[in-house]
């Protein structure tokens, strides 16, 4: 085969396993409400070789995504674990030999551990165990396990693990495991009352199979290695990104020198799941998942990014601020008179709903015609919407099925 016709497969190879990923992420959106931003960024996450946390409380499809996603990747050995602070590492890592240790022989089985897996998914990652913490660290940061008997170190096929929690870790052991988890995803419950109705919807019927595109492991395999490394990062984009760095500094908000180099790649691999031979503005929106420790720094991280890449979400964080100051009014007059309630309502709230709502929708005409991430939007839009289902059935009285219907 000749140069040309090699460098014409690898193209369509690249291409083809773009256009899979995307559809996966499409798939997945589909059937996760309000978590279409979250799923993208797993996969970019993925494609960087990388890991990941979804942080948020019980119930918010955590688990099921992380399996959901990890199941398309066909021919990859997979494993999941929920630690405790009693988990031992041969649990995580391969458990002893039993039949062997009658022979007199000292072995660890492997097989089906993480030690052989392709794709991980670890849930509780922080209640990990302080006899398993120095392996763990060590399986993340060098895909590597020492095995208990002692000898050379596994080399670990991990491309990437996705890590789940409930809460923030507490404690120090546990912050040394969040530092290395580069990607940090927020979830919470699902905030557009349409979302919900049709949530509860699912729950009742037998729906019909939903689409499920599959990708190769040695496909997603050669595009972490060779395709995504490959973009462009052109100098507008390093100069953007230092931008970034000097904004944040100011508000006394720093990363590692290591955090931002790694995060070159997930702007790499934003880039390439697009299709794009070289890294975009656009694709600097990934980075609000990457620069802040706790959540209450997310906001001002998202704004600073913002600010640079996607003015349309830049104003529905404006937009946002306004809804929550009425939420907080609304909680306010809790208790008083229905006659109040509906005058601030009449007066205020009302047409400070309406307006923004339909600014909200000019915003994310404008933000999809140009080709721009409209997540931001669609979750500001779930606030207001929910925001709006909260006046009119407590302040106004109005029965909850007509509200639904109206939103």
């Amino acid at each position: 085969m000749g140069a040309q016709s090699t460098h014409d497969q690898s193209t369509h190879d690249a291409r083809e396993t773009a256009e899979r990923l995307r559809a996966i992420s499409d798939e997945l959106s589909d059937r996760f409400y309000e978590r279409a931003d979250v799923v993208r960024t797993l996969v970019v996450t993925l494609l960087a070789g990388q890991h990941s946390l979804i942080l948020g409380p019980p119930g918010t499809a955590k688990s099921e995504m992380a399996r959901e996603l990890t199941g398309r990747v066909q021919g990859a050995s997979y494993w999941e674990i929920l630690l405790s602070k009693f988990t031992a590492p041969t649990k995580m890592f391969g458990p002893i030999d039993v039949a062997a240790l009658a022979r007199g022989e000292y072995r660890q089985v492997y097989d089906g551990r993480a030690t052989t897996a392709h794709v991980a998914f670890i849930d509780e990652i922080f209640k990990c165990s302080t006899a398993a913490l120095n392996e763990t660290l060590g399986y993340l940061n060098e895909r590597i396990y020492h095995p208990e008997s002692g000898g050379e170190p596994i080399r670990c096929p991990l491309i990437g693990a996705i890590t789940a929690s409930n809460e923030l870790p507490g404690e120090q052991d546990a912050a040394a495991i969040y530092d290395r988890l580069l990607v940090r995803i927020e979830v919470a419950y699902l905030e557009d009352p349409s979302n919900f109705a049709a949530l509860v919807r699912s729950a009742v019927g037998r729906p019909a199979a939903p689409p499920r595109t599959t990708i190769e492991l040695s496909a997603l395999q050669h595009a972490v290695s060779d395709f995504v490394p490959s973009v462009e990062v052109p100098d507008g984009i390093v100069d953007a990104v230092c931008t970034l760095r000097a904004a944040l500094r100011r508000k006394e908000l720093v990363a590692s020198d290591r955090r931002w180099r790694q995060a070159v790649g997930l702007l790499q691999a934003s880039a390439y799941l697009d299709g794009r031979p070289a890294v975009a503005e656009t694709d600097l929106s990934v980075l609000t998942h990457v620069l802040w420790d706790s959540p209450t720094e997310r906001p001002t991280v998202e704004r600073e990014v913002l600010q640079l890449v996607n003015p349309d979400a830049k104003e529905a964080l404006d937009l946002a601020d306004t809804i929550e100051e009425l939420e907080v009014q609304l909680d306010a007059m809790a208790g008083q008179s229905r006659e109040a309630l509906s005058d601030w309502v009449i007066k205020k709230a009302h047409n400070q709903l309406a307006m923004a709502g339909k600014r909200l929708e000019r915003l994310r005409e404008e933000a999809a015609g140009a080709g721009r991430s409209t997540a931001t939007i669609d979750r500001v839009t779930g606030r207001q919407r929910a925001v709006r289902a909260r006046v009119l059935t407590e302040a106004l009285g109005l029965d909850a099925s007509m509200v639904q219907a109206q939103l």
